[in-house]
């Protein structure tokens, strides 16, 4: 196994095309390249070739370095970690807190007919009319930032009886085995730490919770 440095070199040799073939790197070029000096890139450049992970030529018009299959391999795992990290296929967000009263409007809102029509289009359910709500423990309020960059479904405003009702946005979401949605409105009430949740049914009532007992939403993602 090469050390950091030295697979920053590699990589940085094969950038320039030295997994193809032979390249020019000179050690004043593979210095600046690595913010290092000279003699520094030389000597990395000697340990990769002493391990096996390069090969150099000298010619009358410069060196030239070409990546064994050894190198290519080091350069292949570390690809391979970053795929890992970046280009995963799905998972889960788990967000742990506490039960908490809302401020008792979340029945008014979920028992307008335009807000109940998107949910049951959009989010595949009728919502009860009411809101649970969840204040976040400490290690939970980054994941809900994270949460911020998945697809959110919109659900738009209306206009009833002179009266306007601002846009929601809601992500899909499971407690245990019952489905629900964290919802946002245009126009929250909530700070950070706070999530406002609805279901198909009561979650109060469905889980026997109270205030400040714990509880653990999960969020899918693709």
């Amino acid at each position: 196994m090469v050390e950091a440095e030295d697979l920053q070199c590699l990589k940085a040799i094969a950038l320039r095309g030295g997994c193809r073939e032979p390249v020019f790197i000179s050690s004043n070029m593979l210095g600046n390249v690595l913010a290092t000096s000279p003699q520094t890139a030389s000597r990395r450049l000697k340990a990769l070739e002493t391990g096996g992970h390069l090969t150099r030529s000298i010619r009358p018009d410069g060196q030239f370095i070409t990546i064994t299959r050894n190198g290519e391999d080091e350069l292949r795992k570390e690809y391979a970690d970053y795929t890992r990290i970046f280009e995963h296929h799905g998972g889960r967000y788990l967000l742990s807190g506490t039960v908490v009263s809302g401020l008792g409007e979340g029945k008014y809102y979920m028992s307008l007919e335009p807000y109940r029509k998107q949910f049951q289009e959009k989010m595949g359910f009728t919502p009860f009319p009411g809101t649970f709500n969840i204040r976040l423990a400490a290690g939970s309020i980054p994941v809900r930032k994270k949460i911020d960059a998945l697809d959110w479904v919109p659900i738009a405003g209306f206009t009833a009886e002179g009266r306007t009702f601002g846009d929601v946005k809601g992500l899909a979401c499971r407690i245990g085995d019952i489905p629900a949605a964290i919802i946002v409105p245009g126009r929250t009430h909530y700070p950070d730490d706070t999530l406002e949740l609805i279901s198909p049914v009561a979650l109060r009532e469905r889980l026997g919770a109270k205030d400040s007992d714990p509880v653990t939403v999960e969020v899918e993602y693709d």
